[in-house]
């Protein structure tokens, strides 16, 4: 027997277009729900530092070659396998956002309230630092600094040019892949196809890092590089970090209107 696809797929599992999010809604800042979804993103971008951050550290470590480390695909996948577990923890609760960018490309699609979006940016942005503060505590001052505190920076070779562009089309792959796997009308028509979000969002983080950790050690992720940079916190560390703030900024705008108005066609 067939399996209908598309439009024709449509039974009673069709969707109704969720209204766009109000700019400001004074009724969430009573709400516990509201500081809940904060104390979750702040909570899992902190496991989601230290546990990066930590294997960074294992991989750059002095003395030690890559070979008898996880090695640079063993970070890709440190970073990808966390977001896809803390999304999963997460999804229910605050939406597993975990980074500034994606939660500016939802805002932008009127996904939350621009109250919401300030709050969890900035909760990230705490938690990112602490995250990398609990890895310097184990490393020990001296040998965090040695190693380069998984700072993001453009490596020698590659210039400011080329680390913008790189974190601006590795942010539009990750944001692009979040609307996409989060598409209630994809969903509801291919509701025949298994989609379990966290996974391709994960794989996404996965696949970006091993094609830019040698141009920018791969940022996409402004909390994560504000919290390395803080803690680490060289003059060589920040001269590039406004490309880890402006190059995923830039990258989730792109996806959040790419995917709303061309492929979904939907208006701002």
């Amino acid at each position: 027997e067939r399996q209908p696809i598309g439009t024709s797929a449509q039974t009673d599992k069709d969707y109704k277009e969720a209204p766009p999010a109000p700019l400001f809604e004074p009724g969430e800042l009573k709400s516990w729900s509201f500081y809940r979804a904060g104390i979750a993103e702040f909570i899992a971008t902190f496991l989601f530092l230290y546990i990066t951050v930590l294997t960074v550290m294992g991989v750059t470590k002095p003395g030690t070659s890559k070979c008898s480390t996880v090695g640079i695909q063993g970070i890709a996948w440190a970073f990808g396998g966390m977001i896809f577990a803390l999304v999963y923890c997460t999804a229910g609760i605050s939406g597993g956002h975990i980074n500034p960018a994606v939660t500016f490309g939802l805002f932008l699609a009127r996904k939350l309230s621009l109250t919401r979006a300030v709050f969890y940016i900035i909760m990230q942005c705490l938690g990112a630092i602490c995250g990398a503060g609990v890895v310097k505590g184990f490393q020990g001052s001296h040998n965090f600094e040695l190693q380069g505190g998984g700072a993001n920076v453009v490596n020698h070779g590659y210039t400011k040019g080329d680390g913008l562009g790189a974190e601006i089309v590795g942010t539009f792959v990750l944001v692009y892949t979040v609307f996409s796997a989060t598409d209630a009308k994809r969903n509801a028509r291919d509701s025949h196809v298994p989609i379990l979000a966290p996974l391709p969002i994960g794989f996404a983080v996965f696949l970006v890092h091993l094609a830019t950790i040698p141009i920018t050690g791969t940022g996409i992720n402004p909390a994560r590089s504000l919290g390395a940079a803080i803690i680490f916190n060289k003059d060589h560390a920040w001269d590039d970090h406004w490309i880890f703030w402006v190059g995923p900024f830039i990258g989730a705008a792109l996806a959040a209107v790419y995917h709303q108005i061309v492929i979904r066609a939907i208006p701002f």
